[in-house]
């Protein structure tokens, strides 16, 4: 596994901002595994530890160094190429959901790739800053070329009507804006269930509780794109069995991380995340119940 390093764009060369692309890479057999930035989020500083007694959530961020007032979470966008295919594991926010992400497109020209080079898209789950980067300005795929996955049980429900009445008004937006993106591809989705194969070295794992059916997967039985099942390098391994506010189901999804960082240990898998810090690429190691996220 290589330490991350830092893509330099030089003013030069590419016409881009010189903020920095953070890219980790991890060689996977004969595929090669890169993350690319999409940006961050600017959420609030309850946004995880909102339902933990004050005492214990103030020391979770005195041990991580959390801003109370301001949590700002990395987005990592997984790039996997192997063979011909370049595969991409969600794609970012797109410009509609927070000016501080939806920088894909900026990352993919530093990796010297374009839309029209990626072959596959496979999705975690359809909150808005791993779905909305589906679709530019124009509500036109932006990878055009590319087949297209997410489980069914996740497309199911985001394309649900009865959606919209459930989920409260805090996501209602997050309904409206995922209907209507996958709308536009419903014809050339691939539908995936728990143990299914959609590309080879590639298998899903559902792991629901973030949203009713996120997904995960399992690369060259080596490395685990998590997705937001397992969603932030502090709470989410010190105490995987707290029911975050974050996920849509809490108690499930603690439950679904708890079994997903015993796997991770017990396998050797390297994990992938897509809040993750330093790339979000990194290694977990176990002590008793409790996990610590170590990078690179």
């Amino acid at each position: 596994m290589q330490r991350r390093d830092f893509l330099t764009i030089s003013a030069g060369a590419i016409l881009l901002p010189t903020r920095g692309f953070t890219a980790s890479s991890l060689m996977l057999g004969d595929g090669k595994l890169t993350t690319l930035s999409d940006g961050h989020l600017v959420l609030p500083g309850d946004f995880v530890l909102g339902n933990m007694d004050p005492a214990e959530a103030a020391a979770i961020r005195a041990k991580f160094h959390l801003d109370p007032d301001s949590y700002q979470p990395p987005c990592n966008v997984t790039l996997f190429r192997t063979g011909d295919r370049n595969v991409l594991f969600d794609v970012g926010s797109g410009p509609d959901f927070m000016p501080t992400a939806g920088k894909l497109a900026e990352a993919l020209t530093a990796a010297s790739l374009t839309p029209e080079d990626i072959t596959d898209v496979i999705f975690t789950h359809a909150h808005p800053d791993h779905l909305w980067g589906l679709l530019d300005e124009f509500d036109e795929p932006v990878f055009a070329n590319a087949q297209h996955y997410m489980g069914q049980v996740e497309f199911d429900y985001w394309s649900d009507p009865a959606t919209l009445g459930s989920i409260g008004d805090a996501r209602a937006t997050f309904a409206v804006g995922a209907a209507r993106r996958l709308a536009t591809i419903a014809e050339q989705m691939h539908m995936l269930n728990d143990g299914d194969e959609p590309l080879p070295g590639i298998t899903t794992r559902l792991t629901p509780g973030h949203t009713p059916g996120h997904m995960s997967f399992i690369l060259d039985g080596k490395a685990l794109v998590t997705g937001d099942a397992i969603s932030n390098n502090h709470v989410a391994f010190a105490q995987p069995g707290y029911a975050s506010p974050s996920d849509q189901d809490p108690e499930r999804a603690a439950q679904t991380r708890v079994a997903l960082l015993d796997q991770i240990t017990a396998d050797g898998l390297a994990v992938i995340g897509f809040h993750l810090p330093g790339g979000g690429v990194g290694q977990v190691t176990r002590e008793g119940d409790s996990y610590t996220y170590v990078e690179g």
